[in-house]
C-alpha cells in the first residue's frame, strides 16, 4: 500500500501549485469584481497543458489519467474557484463528447482549438423542470430533412454567453430518449437567455438558454445512434463528481491556509489568537476533516485509473470533500470572526464560491441516495 505521489503526479502538483500562487491567486479578487470570463488564464492553462491534459497524445493531449488531473484542478481551485470552473468545463463536460463522437470536421475545427484555448465549450443538459432528475429533460429534437429541429429551454448553463459551442441533451426518436447534438453559437434557433446572478464563482458567467426551431444538421448529431445520450452520460458522472471533490480540496485548503495565518497575527488579550485552546480545536478539526476527504478523492480517482468499479467511492468522494470543503470555509470564516464578514478578505469569497461544488455533479442528497443504493445491492 503506498500513498506516495509519483515523480510524475508530484511534478504536476508543483507546476500547478506554482501557477496558482503566481499567476492566479494574485489576481483572483480582481476576476471576481470585472465577472467577466478568466480568456487570458484559460488560455495560460491550456498552454501548460491543462485542457488536454486527459485526451489521448494523437487529439493533442498528454494521455494522463484522473488522478494527476485532479492534483491540478485541486491547485487551480485554490487559487480561484471560477477559473477552476471554467478549466474543468472546458477539459470535461464542454469537449469530451466531441473527442469520442465528432467527426474528423468537428475535431479539427472545434475541439482541437477548444485544447488550444481559443475556442470555449459548454454543455445543456439543466432544465427548468429537470436538474436531478434526467429523467424530467424536456428539450425535444424532431427529425427533418437533413438534420433535426430543436426546441426547448436549458438553464444553469455555465459559460453560455462566451460558448462557441455546446453539446446539447436532447429527446429524438419515437421513444424520446436522450441524444446528443452539437450546437454552434451562430445556428439561427439558438438564444441565450437571461443571466444568473449568483452568490458566488462571479468570474464564471452562466445563463439560461433556449431553443426555437433551432435546426441541427445530421452530421451535429453526436451520437451514433439516436437514444444512446443517458449511456455516455451516467459514464460520465463519475469523473464530474470526482473532479468537483477536487475543487472542493482546493477550496477548502485556501481557506484552512488564511485561517491559519490570521489566526497567527490577531492579537487578542495580549497574545495571537492561535495559542487559545478554543482557535487550536478549530485548526485540528478542519485539518482533520480535509486530510479524510483527500484520500477518499484521490482513492476514486486512482479506482477510475485502475479501471475498476468506482460508482460508489466517486459518489462519497465528492459528498464527503464538498460537504467538509463547507464546513472547512464555514470554520474559517469564524476564525476571522468579524473580519470574515468584510470583503477586503478572501475567506468571504471562499465562503461564497465553495456552494458551487454542492451542487454540480448531483446534490449531497441524491448522493445519499446513490450510496444507499449501492451499498443495499
Amino acid at each position: 500500500m503506498d500513498f506516495d505521489l509519483n515523480e510524475e503526479q508530484q511534478a504536476i502538483r508543483d507546476t500547478f501549485a506554482r501557477f496558482c500562487d503566481t499567476r492566479i491567486a494574485p489576481q483572483a479578487a480582481a476576476l471576481d469584481e470585472a465577472r467577466a470570463y478568466p480568456r487570458a488564464l484559460m488560455r495560460e492553462l491550456a498552454a501548460l497543458g491543462f485542457v488536454g491534459m486527459r485526451y489521448p497524445e494523437e487529439a493533442g493531449g498528454s494521455g494522463l489519467g484522473l488522478t494527476e488531473y485532479c492534483l491540478a484542478l485541486a491547485e487551480i481551485a485554490r487559487g480561484s474557484m471560477s477559473l477552476a470552473g471554467a478549466a474543468a468545463m472546458q477539459s470535461l463536460m464542454g469537449t469530451k463528447f466531441l473527442h469520442i463522437l465528432g467527426s474528423p470536421d468537428i475535431i479539427e475545427r472545434l475541439f482541437k482549438p477548444a485544447l488550444a484555448g481559443d475556442k470555449i465549450g459548454a454543455i445543456c443538459m439543466t432544465e427548468p423542470g429537470a436538474g436531478s432528475d434526467l429523467a424530467g429533460i424536456a428539450t425535444q429534437a424532431r427529425k427533418v430533412d437533413g438534420g433535426y429541429v430543436l426546441n426547448g429551454r436549458k438553464t444553469w448553463i455555465t459559460a453560455a454567453p462566451v460558448a462557441d459551442f455546446f453539446t446539447v441533451f436532447a429527446r429524438a426518436g419515437e421513444e424520446k430518449k436522450l441524444t446528443i447534438f452539437l450546437v454552434e453559437k451562430d445556428f439561427p434557433g439558438l438564444v441565450i437567455g437571461r443571466a444568473i446572478h449568483k452568490m458566488g464563482v462571479w468570474a464564471l458567467p452562466t445563463s439560461e438558454l433556449a431553443f426555437d426551431d433551432c435546426f441541427v444538421p445530421d452530421s451535429h448529431r453526436l451520437s451514433k445512434e439516436e437514444g444512446d445520450g443517458e449511456a455516455h452520460l451516467r459514464k460520465t458522472l463519475a469523473e464530474i463528481r470526482i473532479l468537483t471533490g477536487a475543487m472542493a480540496l482546493g477550496g477548502a485548503r485556501a481557506a484552512l491556509a488564511e485561517a491559519v495565518r490570521y489566526a497567527g497575527e490577531r492579537v487578542q488579550f495580549g497574545k495571537p489568537i492561535d495559542r487559545f485552546q478554543a482557535i487550536q480545536l478549530k485548526l485540528a478539526e478542519m485539518a482533520t476533516s480535509l486530510e479524510a476527504a483527500t484520500h477518499l478523492v484521490h482513492y476514486a480517482a486512482w479506482l477510475h485509473g485502475a479501471g475498476r468499479p468506482h460508482h460508489k467511492e466517486a459518489a462519497m468522494a465528492k459528498l464527503f470533500a464538498t460537504e467538509t470543503a463547507a464546513t472547512v470555509c464555514d470554520q474559517a470564516a469564524r476564525v476571522f470572526a468579524s473580519y470574515g464578514y468584510a470583503m477586503e478578505y478572501p475567506v468571504q469569497r471562499y465562503l461564497r464560491d465553495i456552494r458551487f461544488t454542492l451542487i454540480g455533479g448531483g446534490t449531497s442528497e441524491i448522493l445519499k441516495l446513490i450510496i444507499a443504493k449501492e451499498v443495499s445491492a
